[in-house]
Parts: structure tokens; sequence; C-alpha cells
């Protein structure tokens, strides 16, 4: 069974970090792309970033651009999103994905398996 386990969420002022992990199992996702993507209340899921198999490429929402870092561990079969600069309206579940080939992508249709999320919340 593949599991994708995101952790590292909270509670963090505007102007503050925080460093998201997904951890996956029963699948090795050294030769696939793996995306963050993320939604608020009341919106419907965005993209955020997106890295390819070798961890060499990098896509990012506009939105995020310049203050979030995708990056990847094949030997641990994981995914972080560091996030730095945060805003009240980074404020969602954030949701990572396994993708179904090894091209870094925005397209939610180019993931197979998702994880269940971490809150996020942005707030003084």
């Amino acid at each position: 069974q593949v599991r994708l386990i995101e952790s590292g969420g909270g509670l963090v002022q505007p102007g503050g970090s925080l460093r998201l992990s997904c951890e996956a199992s029963g699948k090795d996702f050294s030769t696939f792309a793996m995306g963050w993507f993320r939604q608020a209340p009341g919106k419907e899921r965005e993209f955020v970033a997106s890295i390819n198999w070798s961890g060499q490429s990098t896509y990012y929402a506009e939105a995020v651009e310049g203050r979030f870092t995708i990056s990847r561990e094949n030997a641990k079969n994981t995914v972080y999103l560091q996030m730095n600069y945060l805003e009240p309206k980074d404020t969602g579940v954030y949701t990572c994905a396994g993708g179904r080939t090894m091209f870094a992508t925005q397209s939610p249709d180019r993931y197979e398996d998702w994880g269940q999320g971490t809150q996020v919340t942005v707030s003084s």
C-alpha cells in the first residue's frame, strides 16, 4: 500500500518559516516527480511546487516563487517544502503528491498518489 505522510505544519506568524516533509512508503518514488499542492478554506486546491525525479528541475507557482523551495532525498523517499516569509494567504492544507512520470508538472492529473495533508496557518 502506497502512503504519503506529511508533517511539519503548524501555526506561524507572518514572516516566519516552516519546513514540510513528506515521507513515502510502499513505492520507490526515486524515478517519479513529486509535488506539493494546497487548499485554502472555501477555495479549490492549487499547485504550489514540483520537482523532477533527480531533483535538478523544479517548478513553482508564481505566488510562492522566491519564498518556497522544494527539495528531495531519494535515499529517504522523502520530499520537502521549505517555506519562508510566510503570509496569511499561504494558510491552507498542504498535500504532497507522487507523479505518474519523472517530469515536474503543475497538473494534478499528472499525479497518482496523494497524502492526507498537513495544516499550515499563518496568523498573528
